[in-house]
């Protein structure tokens, strides 16, 4: 780079130097914590006002674990207020001497009565339109309206509906956002990272809506305190269980049965949430599907939260799932392979407004661990595991003109693969090593509605002191009824996963480290890390308080990415080879809200382009560079959400449309005979090859499906009933899943699914 690594080291410090000299000067400060009176659960985007006397005001936004700060005022008398939609409005008057640092907790009652429908539009922060630079807000109300085979909600079925996510279909459990691989996907659940968080089956992931609070989604053009992928970010927020009373759930369907408690540890002060699902497809699923589905999932969760002192909070999260499936077809000759994957996590938060400085302070401590394997049920000649352990500290200072935030974080990884068939200049045997990374990111408020957050983020790959420097920037703009956002960013990966994307199938991922050189000009099998640079610029407008329409552009330039060895060899491959690439596109989206009624609409094009390199390319294509679209370059997505309340039932309906993915046409065989020797040619064994065209130069059919649901729920004290039902696949179109390229046999998702569900509240 033309800067050094240590310019860049001294501009970091100086500028984290001057924010903590800008917060450190202030005359008093207030803080605490907002939480709901009812539960003692955190409240975040609450509207925290102070005014003083003249009538001057400021007003801040608490944070994700309720913490609100308001730093630099002066010796006075000063008004206090705190409103938040569904909520009574808090008000308190306050006396601060010089230098003073108060500690002021609000707690907010919940409204007797239901508010109107006129939301302020401050106040909401979620909804399909509602995207900021690439990144949307998504909570547990808006999972409840996609209709799913199950009466609990699940975050992905909601992803699937976002334009610019490409999915498997109905099993395989991965994701494409914008173009990137699964394994370029940053997936935390209260900071603890998960590498495979989606479940066998597409309709479930390791986030059932019982456990979230909220879901922050960054299709690209994420900020610095995020590292180590180059194409999303998905970031869940577990909620807290209820500090005053016992709550449960539970849940039944025939797909999967739930259950989840909450309630006091010591009321008041610390309570716990717990949340556990089992899948019952194989015994309870075939009458309706018409197939047998051989899937086994499950996941538990829970959470311990609670409050340590009155300017400090703790919790303590952990996950563990697990998935066994088998996703091709048995076609009566080799039995095909079963997947098996199980998600382990255990992750330390203590949140804490020191005296000292007007900031919040907080500390992570996580480890989690993925184990995969591939083969016959109960054997397996393909494992792969990968286990991080993870200590960060992060701030956000608040200062008079300048807020920034700011963290380093120290991880150690470990890998371990033993595979049949080896990855091609790779070393997949046990390794161990450690990375570092710090963070700086202020945000300047420039007037006018006009934010600037520009971002500094520097990587140490094997604790070395030659940082990757990432420097990246977000702005947003308001204007009345118009919101524009733009965002930038350059993004490296270390960890990456290989996996083969010839087609749909193949779902079994290995964790590998690019080995580290002193050279950063070579390809990625020398040591040279995977690496993008994101841009996306964004406009909103709100010409009503129930109408939001958005247009968001993208671009991704990505380089060193690993892609499978294009091969005549008709079998699975696990060798590589480096390739560079892009994805661009748009994505329009229109959502509404008049009255009880709600819906959108969101249309999504994208264009993704690979460009691979293998000499022995040359033999087949007559050169050693190909370019081709990879398989998940789904052109025109399509997505609409209808849903209503009639006559005491909740109705929802869902459409969804894709143009179809390109898959590789193999267009005849021929046979491979090793000469070492003179032979006799027709009657030396051979090994088959397959003779393809262009890759990729095919397209399978468009995808489309229409799902319904209706339920309606009795309050019959204590408890609260919901049942429903669903139809999933409502006109029984018949969708591709993948297409033997050797064969021509075809696999198709699911057909017309219906599905009951009972769901308990208490």
């Amino acid at each position: 780079m033309v800067v050094s690594a240590r310019a860049w080291c001294l501009l970091f410090v100086l500028i984290l130097g001057l924010t903590a000299w800008d917060a450190r000067a202030q005359n008093a400060s207030i803080g605490g914590f907002v939480t709901d009176a009812s539960s003692g659960q955190p409240l975040e985007f609450v509207n925290v006002v102070f005014t003083a006397e003249g009538g001057t005001a400021r007003v801040v936004t608490s944070g994700r674990d309720g913490s609100y700060v308001i730093s630099g005022i002066t010796p006075g008398r000063y008004v206090l207020n705190a409103t938040y939609i569904g909520y009574t409005a808090f008000a308190d008057t306050l006396v601060l001497a010089a230098g003073e640092r108060r500690t002021i907790d609000i707690r907010l009652a919940p409204a007797d009565r239901q508010l109107e429908e006129v939301v302020v539009e401050s106040e909401r922060t979620s909804g399909a339109a509602r995207v900021i630079a690439g990144q949307q807000t998504v909570t547990p109300a808006d999972l409840e309206m996609v209709p799913s085979p199950d009466v609990s909600a699940d975050l992905v079925n909601y992803l699937t509906t976002m334009p610019g996510v490409v999915t498997t279909g109905d099993r395989g459990g991965q994701l494409y956002i914008r173009g990137g691989e699964p394994s370029q996907n940053l997936v935390l659940l209260d900071g603890i990272p998960l590498y495979q968080p989606f479940h066998v089956l597409g309709f479930y992931s390791a986030f059932p809506a019982e456990i979230m609070n909220r879901a922050d989604i960054y299709a690209g053009g994420f900020g610095s305190r995020f590292g180590g992928r180059v194409s999303s970010v998905l970031d869940v927020i577990s909620r807290s269980g209820n500090e005053h009373r016992f709550a449960g759930t539970f849940a039944a369907s025939p797909f999967v049965s739930a259950a989840s408690i909450e309630g006091p540890i010591v009321p008041g002060r610390f309570s716990f949430l717990g949340s556990i699902r089992q899948s019952f497809l194989e015994e309870g699923a075939e009458p309706l599907t018409g197939r047998r589905l051989p899937f086994k999932f499950g996941d538990g969760f829970f959470k311990i939260q609670g409050r340590l002192t009155s300017r400090s909070r703790i919790s303590i999260s952990g996950i563990k799932t697990f998935d066994r499936g088998i996703i091709g077809e048995d076609t009566g000759g080799v039995p095909p392979d079963e997947v098996r994957w199980e998600n382990q996590g255990i992750g330390f938060r203590y949140v804490v407004l020191p005296k000292i400085l007007p900031l919040t302070a907080v500390v992570n401590v996580t480890h989690s661990r993925l184990t995969s394997e591939q083969g016959p049920p109960g054997a397996s000649y393909r494992m792969s595991s990968v286990q991080t352990t993870k200590v960060g500290i992060d701030a956000s200072f608040v200062g008079k003109r300048i807020n920034t935030d700011t963290g380093l974080t120290v991880e150690a990884i470990d890998l371990d693969s033993r595979i049949s068939g080896l990855f091609q200049g790779l070393d997949l045997r046990a390794s161990e090593f450690t990375a570092a990374a710090m963070y700086l990111e202020p945000e300047f408020r420039v007037g006018g509605g006009l934010r600037i957050r520009p971002g500094l983020r520097m990587q140490f790959y094997q604790v070395r002191f030659d940082p990757y420097v990432e420097p990246r920037v977000r702005v947003t703009w308001d204007r009345g009824m118009h919101h524009f956002s733009a965002a930038t960013g350059l993004y490296y990966q270390e960890v990456v996963g290989l996996s083969d994307r010839r087609d749909a199938a193949s779902v079994f991922t290995v964790w590998a480290n690019i080995p580290r050189q002193e050279s950063r000009t070579q390809d990625v099998r020398a040591g040279r890390l995977s690496r993008a640079v994101h841009a996306i610029l964004g406009y909103r407008i709100s010409p009503t308080p129930w109408l939001d329409l958005s247009i968001e552009g993208f671009h991704k330039e990505m380089d060193n990415l690993f892609v499978g060895e294009w091969t005549p060899f008709p079998r699975l491959s696990t060798r590589v080879q480096p390739a560079s690439g892009h994805s661009s596109g748009f994505d329009v989206r229109a959502e509404f809200r008049p009255g009880r009624f709600y819906g959108f609409v969101t249309y999504g094009y994208a264009r993704t382009i690979y460009n691979a390199e293998q000499e022995e390319l040359i033999f087949w294509y007559g050169e050693e560079r190909i370019r081709y679209r990879p398989a998940h370059d789904r052109r025109h997505q399509v997505n609409t959400l209808i849903s209503t309340r009639l006559a005491g039932f909740d109705v929802s309906a869902r459409w969804a449309f894709g143009s179809g993915l390109p898959f590789s046409r193999a267009i005849g065989f021929d046979g491979f005979v090793f000469l070492d020797d003179v032979r006799d040619l027709s009657k030396s064994p051979s090994t088959r090859r397959v003779i393809y065209e262009r890759p990729y130069n095919g397209l399978l059919p468009t995808y489309h499906r229409l799902d319904l649901s209706v339920d309606r729920s009795f309050d019959l004290e204590p408890a609260r009933i919901t049942v429903q039902g669903s139809i999933i696949n409502l006109y029984d179109r018949n969708n591709i899943f993948y297409l033997d390229v050797f064969t021509l046999q075809r696999v198709d998702q699911l057909p017309i699914v219906p599905s009951f569900g009972v769901k308990v509240e208490f």
